[in-house]
């Protein structure tokens, strides 16, 4: 039977796992995890706190980043949070990522305060919606 949830793996373009490192360990907060010695290069793991859970990050395939498809795929992990406080905290923390700018920013992020991106109705919890800088669609959730 299936117990959780080990890793989750997005994609990015070649030569940007800086980006993914600064993106997913400086603004996310998540921490760098070492690769295999072999794939240093082509792999980036982030340890999502002590849960064992994980997001890998790896050099997409036969995919072009630069499409409209890769903007508006609806294909996402969904990132738990522990307080609604904590979850407005990286909501800010993300839109001031995208409001500065910069190679590793987020394309899209829902503004904090405003109304999320995602579906509407009374089953979905207080969540938020973003776009990493190679156009992976995130959620972050209670």
């Amino acid at each position: 039977m299936i117990t959780g949830l080990a890793h989750v793996n997005l994609s990015v373009p070649a030569g940007t796992l800086g980006l993914a490192r600064e993106f997913y360990g400086d603004t996310l907060g998540l921490a760098p995890r070492p690769v295999p010695q072999l794939q240093k290069d082509s792999l980036a793991w982030f340890d999502i706190a002590s849960s064992g859970q994980q997001v890998h990050i790896a050099h997409g395939r036969e995919v072009d980043f630069a499409s409209e498809h890769a903007l508006t795929s609806p294909r996402h992990p969904c990132f738990k949070l522990e307080t609604p406080e904590k979850l407005l905290e990286l909501q800010r923390r993300i839109w001031t990522h995208f409001e500065k700018g910069g190679e590793s920013a987020p394309r899209e992020c829902d503004r904090p305060g405003g109304e999320n991106s995602g579906d509407k109705g009374v089953e979905y919890p207080t969540r938020f919606f973003a776009r990493d800088y190679a156009g992976n669609r995130l959620e972050f959730s209670l």
